[in-house]
């Protein structure tokens, strides 16, 4: 870009909390990779980096790159008692060393691969009512049901409740235009999920069952066992992290491959290409947008001094739409190799979901495919959700012709 057209631009402007960041974050972030790579929030005293370079020595650079403060910025979230509600995404070691040992057992591609004909029969389970009128709402009657049914199968929710779960779940998300801080009904939100996890989890102690919160509950690592604070908080994570992100990597592969009509023959006549679909909307329009780290000590990016105790942004979505690492970078393009993915992170905190949310998303695609030879979505009628760190639809209208 050259001086004259940034000049003509005016100064750039980056908020998380900004709704025209939520509708489309990938021009600001072209604009701070070229420059302000390292770039500077005064109102709401942050930094940010865009670079795909940066933000993977960021990830990897633990010892001052910080997660003990948390991933968000809202004032409720952020600070020395993230833990209680994010668990291992507010850990750092030994702590994150200790727990995610634990955890990290339920989560090997052995057991994913076993949880596999539950995954199918549920995506099939809300899939076929979706289906008969030729129209729904791709978000609503689909893909915001499958992940919370998945996760809570997972955990051993029983299937009465988990609407409730779900609807929690998104207040704890959205954001208010103007508001920066989780809302009040968010707050109490909270509030009714610690309270249910909490019943749950006496429950579970009571009668085990053959689930992963049982299995949390027993499971002991050089004689040390998960305390029920432990386990709440990582339960919490998993069903507002894990669900949000997958219902959102959903309809954003929904959307792009419709956008998209060659790149959406791909899988649609070969359906062994869905891995590719799902791989390149993680990269193009990843629903984890960015991760908040705090500095434990002094650093300088790019001749840029950053104090401790700063507060530094990593963007995700950026650092996948890098030039200087993906050709044709702003292009959606399931051809291309995607070995460089900042979309689940890096180091020793990459996603422990990772491989779920893949193995979720593949097979929601999968069964879409096979019974779905083409549809269309009313743009003029669907709507994002207005999120701080996840990037996605809060509604999808969609028709389609069934196979």
């Amino acid at each position: 870009m050259s001086e004259a057209s940034a000049l003509d631009l005016g100064p750039i402007e980056f908020s998380p909390y900004d709704y025209r960041i939520h509708e489309d974050p990938y021009p600001t972030y072209a604009r701070m990779r070229s420059e302000a790579p390292v770039f500077r929030n005064e109102e709401f005293d942050f930094w940010a980096l865009s670079r795909h370079n940066d933000i993977l020595s960021a990830f990897r650079n633990i010892e001052v790159f910080s997660n003990s403060f948390g991933v968000a910025l809202d004032p409720s979230a952020y600070g020395p008692n993230a833990h209680r509600t994010m668990s291992l995404l507010a850990m750092d070691p030994p702590n994150h060393t200790r727990i995610r040992s634990i955890v990290t057992k339920e989560f090997t591609p052995k057991k994913i691969a076993a949880l596999e004909p539950r995954m199918r029969a549920i995506t099939r389970e809300h899939l076929e009512p979706a289906l008969e009128g030729g129209a729904f709402d791709f978000i609503n009657d689909f893909a915001g049901l499958v992940p919370m049914d998945v996760i809570s199968e997972l955990i051993g929710v029983p299937y009465a409740d988990r609407s409730e779960l779900r609807r929690l779940a998104d207040l704890l998300v959205h954001r208010e235009e103007g508001v920066f801080d989780v809302t009040p009904q968010g707050f109490e939100a909270a509030i009714e999920l610690f309270v249910y996890y909490e019943a749950f989890l006496i429950d579970r102690r009571l009668h085990p069952g053959d689930d992963l919160t049982t299995q949390l509950i027993e499971t002991e690592i050089n004689g040390e066992r998960l305390t029920n604070e432990e386990i709440i908080s990582f339960l919490f994570l998993l069903v507002v992290a894990g669900n949000e992100t997958t219902t959102k990597l959903l309809g954003n592969a929904w959307y792009w491959a419709w956008c998209n009509p060659e790149e959406r023959a791909k899988p649609f006549n070969d359906p062994t290409r869905i891995s590719d679909w799902v791989e390149e909307t993680l990269r193009f329009d990843g629903s984890t947008q960015m991760v908040l780290r705090r500095t434990h000590i002094p650093i300088v990016i790019r001749d840029t001094h950053i104090d401790a105790g700063a507060r530094v942004f990593l963007l995700i979505g950026s650092a996948n739409r890098d030039e200087d690492v993906f050709d044709r970078a702003d292009v959606y393009d399931l051809d291309r190799p995607n070995g460089d993915l900042m979309s689940f992170g890096n180091g020793k905190h990459f996603c422990l979901g990772a491989l779920l949310a893949r193995h979720e998303a593949r097979i929601a695609l999968d069964e879409l495919v096979k019974h779905v030879s083409d549809y269309e979505i009313d743009e003029a009628l669907m709507a994002r959700v207005h999120s701080a760190n996840v990037r996605g639809f809060a509604t999808l209208p969609t028709t389609v012709k069934v196979r």
